[in-house]
């Protein structure tokens, strides 16, 4: 019996960990996992609060200062995403690599740097590997991501 041409080898979850880090390092990558939560939080109870005690200008007031203050209460609290993937425990970091690993399947690549060189390439691909990880932390983790911090 001949072999099937689309069985591959296993793919080496380092490999495609060193794809996932190398372009969160490059796109500048963060996450909020906990305290954008807070400071949306914060930002609707202020904004509650105004609009009970100034009824709809109130809530515009309460609004504009809630998400101020929500966003001084996140700022800096952004962790970058290469850091997060080292403390990741091994059952998440599968996840991870089974999504990207549905992205660059159809690659035929030995390694994580060929792996990386074939990526970085095309626009398209990046694009695709970039909306994995950010889809796996919001979905995960509920995060917010940022680029280019």
């Amino acid at each position: 019996m001949l072999p099937d041409l689309f069985d591959k080898m296993p793919v080496d979850i380092n490999e495609v960990m060193k794809l996932v880090r190398h372009i969160s390092e490059v796109e500048k990558m963060h996450v909020a996992i906990k305290s954008s939560a807070k400071g949306a939080l914060l930002a609707g109870a202020i904004a509650f609060a105004g609009g009970l005690v100034g009824g709809p200008p109130g809530i515009a007031v309460g609004g504009a200062f809630g998400g101020l203050l929500g966003a001084w209460m996140t700022s800096g609290q952004f962790k970058p995403v290469p850091q997060i993937l080292i403390e990741l425990p091994p059952n998440q970091r599968q996840v991870l690599c089974d999504d990207v690993r549905n992205i660059v399947r159809h690659l035929d690549w030995t390694d994580g740097v060929q792996l990386i060189s074939l990526v970085m390439g095309n626009a398209a691909l990046k694009s695709q590997v970039l909306a994995a990880i950010s889809g796996y932390f919001m979905k995960q983790f509920n995060a917010e991501v940022r680029y280019h911090d």
